[in-house]
């Protein structure tokens, strides 16, 4: 596009910002709660609200709480709640097991939001990490993070989730041809409209640390994931990655982390049209509520001045602690 612009003072940019009437005649993006997919954590037991210590006014629920909050998203229109397990250490094994337990925390989680706020949209998480004696998001042989046994077990996770009625599956692994593996599985057991959201650019961030203390797995992790995520100096390999992703068979895909990344998130909707989100991490989040604990900027303002970010990028929808909140506002 080239823009035509009229000589000052016949063209004055200023005639349209002069009213909050006119400012939204001519916004080129809004943020809307449709835009919003809420993750949440889940732990065992029963009436608990846990605060992560490093995620301010984010909690560890027991399933009957993350049902009570899964009516509460949608009693604020907030179309798609996340579900990430804070799993029991002594859950955890080199085989990884529980992850495809059907009575595992995420499968039972799914089960009771579905019971108490059917419109709702689950999406599920799928990586081993939680359920993973050493950590990491895939099993680990000699040192190395194996892929093909790996991608066995994601399937098998998969359809453990879809079983008991998750919506979305969210692989988070970076495992090569996961997906391809996942689509022919869900096709193969009958669940053809389970979608597939893949974290198909996810970086090997430190922006991630806040939320590894949520699912308990900082102390486990041995080494780095550096192996199986990105590079944070590379963008071409997203765009590759994608194009994979989309070609096996993924029905949405996420760039994560999101404020750091959105010039992955603005050449992935450029590139290729597909429902694109992405993902508003833990480190972000906990910047935003530190600053602003300590009054050093106005919370609501920039939490809403960052989500805009991302639809002016070219994102979908975004997934975001800060979603109840924004929802809120947005409602008035």
């Amino acid at each position: 596009m080239t823009p035509t612009v009229a000589a000052f003072p016949a063209a004055r940019f200023r005639r349209a910002r002069k009213s909050p009437a006119l400012r939204a005649l001519v916004r080129e993006n809004s943020l809307g709660v449709d835009d919003l997919i809420w993750p949440v954590f889940v732990r065992d037991g029963e009436g608990i609200e846990e605060p992560v210590p490093s995620m301010p006014g984010v909690m560890r629920r027991s399933v009957d709480r993350i049902a009570q909050a899964a009516v509460e998203a949608q009693a604020l229109g907030i179309p798609a709640i996340c579900l990430f397990p804070y799993t029991d250490a002594a859950l955890k094994t080199e085989d990884c097991a529980e992850a495809w337990s059907p009575d595992n925390l995420s499968n039972r989680a799914i089960r009771a939001i579905k019971a108490a706020a059917p419109d709702i949209a689950v999406m599920t998480d799928v990586a081993l990490d939680p359920y993973n004696i050493n950590g990491h998001d895939g099993y680990v042989v000699d040192g190395e993070i194996v892929n093909d046994e790996t991608v066995e077990a994601l399937v098998k996770m998969t359809l453990a989730q879809a079983e008991a009625g998750a919506d979305i599956i969210g692989p988070s692994d970076m495992m090569d041809g996961r997906i391809g593996a996942m689509r022919q599985a869900l096709e193969a057991a009958g669940h053809r409209n389970v979608l597939i959201l893949s974290y198909a650019a996810k970086y090997a961030s430190a922006f991630y640390g806040p939320f590894r203390d949520a699912v308990g797995a900082s102390g486990a992790l041995t080494g780095d994931k550096k192996t199986y995520q990105m590079d944070p100096g590379n963008s071409d390999e997203a765009l590759r990655l994608i194009q994979r992703d989309l070609s096996e068979g993924a029905d949405m895909v996420m760039i994560k982390p999101g404020l750091a990344y959105l010039d992955i998130c603005h050449r992935v909707k450029q590139s290729f049209g597909a429902p694109t989100y992405a993902y508003q991490v833990s480190g972000e989040y906990a910047m935003i509520k530190a600053a602003a604990q300590n009054g050093w900027i106005d919370g609501d303002k920039v939490m809403l001045e960052s989500l805009l970010a991302f639809k002016r990028a070219g994102c979908d929808g975004i997934l975001t602690y800060f979603a109840p909140d924004v929802a809120r506002i947005l409602q008035g």
